[in-house]
């Protein structure tokens, strides 16, 4: 038997071709993308938006914003600046996010109604494997994650890995490494991370269990260095962060990386309790369903599987993705004794896999229950029976259907709760308080206030300053160069990934934001604003008056006369002394 065994007649592989099943595909898939428009279609940018598609513009036109640090330093994603940044040629940076959010979720929806049907699910049962999938995410993730919102690289990547672990469910071990490579090109980490599980799968499904699948797959095929040379294209750039630095600056940058600016997603001790809570219950669901699959439903059920049980890839391919979310685990006890080291092992987001993939796998289990447990028949077995001694029995298959049920629900609730209050709230969740921290409890009107006055003022430096200029920028804001299309001196989320820019990030972070202000405002003592004058080349200084008052000692350029801005002001940086 090949690695790529035959499908059986009558599978919904092998009668994909149906005209009906092609118009049940197509609503599923309008369905999926009507369901991630309202979830997270808030007007660009979203988070990460402006950083991937700001670098992207600049890949595609290096004189934008070419003084910029962010958007010039190392190119790590270079497979996604090309295939979603030529667009920005011709079309602005929001048009751009739109067609790239139609392609990333068209992929992430076509991956879901392809896992379904390796799962033998008809295809809209894909929209209650998503909806559980996105609210399991967003309410039970460890380390921060998420899939299904703004476009960025691992976006693609993930719907890619989806149609891997559908490949993988029918043991087509070729067509998963092609798959696993190639969004290993568009994001290295998603794509290498889901080649470790589906490896771990792999030593599972046809090794430990080979006498009772009889297979013969061989692991080292054509098919997986064809996908590793793929792998390649996210490799290499992300390899060439590296190159040319000493180990010492190596290691200064990933100790910045993981516990300075990213230890939220990367370091386990930064992580709240409450996250760990969260992350276990869903864990523990999950593993529940899936080992539960095979006791509840009998052979007849599941007889159009044989030997091949899909649930049991799946589990397989999900246990790999914990497994390696627990080895991130033990690495994380690591900083007490070799801080460097693990500094650098940490910098891998050994908790992404796991964070995506457990709350996938549990709404695949209950697509799964939910078709295959009638709802009449689950409801008449639900009977309550007094034995002997008194005790109650409940027949199981029902009371698993009803957790089902349950689970749905609550999942729907969730998504719809996250999803009315981001839009109660009035801002892009880009713009939100709640994400830059100011004024969290602020209500609609002064949301909406607060973004029209920092689109204002971004406008205004657009219209009255050059293309090469360079200004100080509030710290926690992420879309300046998304509105004003102006090079920044630094801010807290745009953090290059080569060693020397990132070093150079940590070092004006500091400065512009010197730790005697907690780094939440920029100085505002006259040598320090004529020194960043001579350094970086920067005349103007865009504030954030809820952080440093009302007036500052220095030229107000804007808002002046008719204009109005309650917000945001611009001031002159002191002249440079003659003397």
């Amino acid at each position: 038997m090949s690695s790529t065994g035959p499908i059986e007649a009558g599978t919904p592989s092998a009668s994909a071709s149906r005209p009906g099943r092609r118009i049940d595909v197509m609503i599923a898939w309008f369905a999926l993308m009507g369901l991630f428009f309202v979830y997270a279609g808030d007007a660009p940018p979203s988070v990460n938006e402006a950083h991937y598609l700001a670098k992207a513009k600049n890949f595609w036109n290096p004189a934008w914003c070419q003084q910029d640090l962010f958007v010039t330093s190392g190119k790590a994603h270079w497979v996604f600046y090309w295939v979603f940044g030529w667009p920005t040629k011709w079309w602005s940076l929001s048009t751009t996010a739109w067609m790239g959010r139609i392609v990333g979720w068209g992929m992430l929806a076509a991956g879901l109604i392809r896992l379904c049907s390796a799962l033998r699910l008809p295809a809209i049962l894909a929209a209650v494997v998503a909806v559980i999938w996105v609210a399991g995410i967003e309410q039970g993730n460890l380390a921060g994650e998420w899939v299904v919102g703004g476009i960025e690289a691992k976006v693609p990547a993930f719907g890619l890995v989806l149609f891997g672990i559908a490949e993988l469910l029918h043991r087509r071990w070729s067509r998963v490494w092609l798959l696993f490579g190639t969004a290993a090109a568009f994001h290295v980490l998603t794509g290498g991370w889901a080649v470790v599980a589906g490896a771990i799968a792999f030593v599972w499904l046809e090794r430990v269990r080979r006498d009772r699948a009889h297979s013969q797959a061989r692991f080292f095929t054509p098919a997986l260095f064809a996908g590793g040379a793929i792998s390649l294209l996210g490799l290499i750039p992300a390899v060439s962060m590296s190159w040319g630095a000493s180990a010492a600056e190596s290691t200064s940058a990933a100790r910045v990386y993981t516990y300075f600016r990213l230890s939220h997603h990367l370091l386990p001790s930064a992580f709240h309790r409450d996250w760990y809570v969260r992350h276990s219950m869903l864990t523990l669901v999950t593993l529940g369903f899936l080992v539960g699959q095979r006791w509840l439903y009998r052979r007849d059920e599941l007889a159009s599987l044989p030997q091949r049980d899909a649930f049991t890839a799946l589990t397989a391919f999900t246990i790999g993705a914990m497994l390696i979310s627990v080895c991130g685990l033990f690495i994380g006890m690591l900083p007490a004794v070799a801080p460097d080291l693990a500094a650098k092992l940490l910098r891998f987001y050994w908790f992404r896999l796991a964070d995506v993939i457990t709350p996938l796998a549990l709404g695949c289990s209950v697509a799964k229950v939910l078709y295959v447990t009638h709802v009449p028949d689950a409801v008449s077995r639900l009977s309550f029976r007094r034995r002997p001694w008194g005790s109650l029995r409940v027949d199981a298959r029902s009371v698993v259907f009803l957790a089902s049920a349950a689970i749905f629900l609550s999942a729907c609730g969730l998504a719809g709760w996250s999803t009315w209050r981001w839009m109660s709230g009035g801002v892009p969740i880009s713009h939100s308080n709640s994400l830059l921290g100011l004024r969290r409890n602020a209500d609609y009107a002064e949301q909406r206030q607060t973004m029209q006055d920092w689109i204002n003022v971004c406008r205004f430096v657009r219209a009255n300053t050059p293309e090469d200029a360079v200004l100080l920028t509030p710290r926690h804001q992420q879309s300046f160069k998304w509105y004003a299309e102006r090079a920044e001196v630094v801010n807290w989320k745009d953090i290059p990934q080569d060693v020397v820019s990132l070093r150079e990030w940590a070092r004006r972070f500091v400065e512009i934001y010197p730790i005697e202000l907690s780094t939440m405002r920029v100085t505002i003592r006259y040598d320090r604003l004529r020194g960043f004058r001579r350094k970086y080349g920067v005349n103007w200084m865009v504030v954030d008056r809820r952080v440093v008052g009302p007036q500052l000692p220095l030229v107000q350029v804007y808002p002046n006369g008719n204009e109005r801005n309650s917000t945001y002001a611009i001031y002159r940086l002191p002249s440079i002394s003659t003397k």
